[in-house]
């Protein structure tokens, strides 16, 4: 469904000195499937989702979507094509509600029990939330939630996640795998995670490892994770814990 193509990414250092962020990687996406993108911090994981989404162009490379050449594709294109980005830290719009937001995502005015649908497929009481202003009461970990809730009403065949995980809480982090295992037994559409999270990378059915800028492994979970967990050279780290 998604193919890069020898994907590079050079900037510019404050001393006027070219960086190469991400350095020649290729990587297939298949349709329906949850790919999980990890790797030691600065290996240019985030680089790579904003690529993707067309918030960050490339140096060189192509990146195609179901056969199309989007990589002239802006931001905008791209989210009509049907790709989807759930950042670190959602945005909080003040004065908006959860239903008019998933309205807005949706592209028409929902009912309440539309809105609640969306709200119960990532597992938030829909009836607690559907009204709730999306300011500073909602935690982090409801707020990601609801920016899932969100993608589902946007009917995204892919989506991007820069480490989900980032900000929340133990209780809200279980809750989190939760909603990632039903979606994925569910196959409504594509998913890209970025995570350094043992327990995501058990929900992958690919997982690809980035160190500094380049593809350091790919393949399915059975084939990525052993090495990982035995510390080979695939990547430097892999966090085992989950947040505090």
């Amino acid at each position: 469904m998604l193919e890069l193509k020898n994907i590079s990414v050079t900037v510019t250092d404050e001393e006027g000195r070219p960086r190469t962020i991400l350095d020649d990687v290729s990587l297939t996406v298949e349709p329906d499937s949850f790919f999980v993108v990890t790797g030691p911090n600065g290996g240019g994981k985030s680089t790579l989702a904003k690529v993707i989404m067309g918030i960050q162009q490339p140096s060189a490379g192509q990146i195609l979507l179901k056969g199309r050449d989007i990589t002239a594709c802006d931001v905008t294109e791209r989210a009509r094509l049907g790709i989807g980005f759930a950042f670190q830290q959602p945005v909080r719009f003040k004065g908006m509600s959860v239903q008019d937001l998933l309205s807005l995502a949706s592209g028409r005015a929902l009912s309440v029990e539309e809105a609640c649908c969306y709200l119960s497929e990532v597992g938030m009481c829909a009836n607690d939330y559907v009204g709730r202003e999306l300011n500073a009461t909602l935690s982090g970990g409801e707020m990601k939630r609801i920016e899932i809730a969100m993608l589902l009403a946007r009917g995204t065949t892919l989506s991007i996640f820069d480490e989900p995980e980032a900000g929340i809480d133990l209780w809200s982090f279980q809750n989190l795998i939760a909603v990632f295992r039903k979606l994925r037994e569910a196959r409504k559409g594509a998913a890209i995670i970025i995570s350094h999270q043992e327990r995501i990378l058990e929900v992958a059915d690919s997982i690809a490892v980035l160190r500094q800028g380049k593809l350091a492994g790919m393949g399915t979970k059975e084939a990525i994770l052993p090495a990982l967990n035995l510390g080979l050279p695939l990547c430097d780290r892999i966090t085992r814990s989950t947040p505090q």
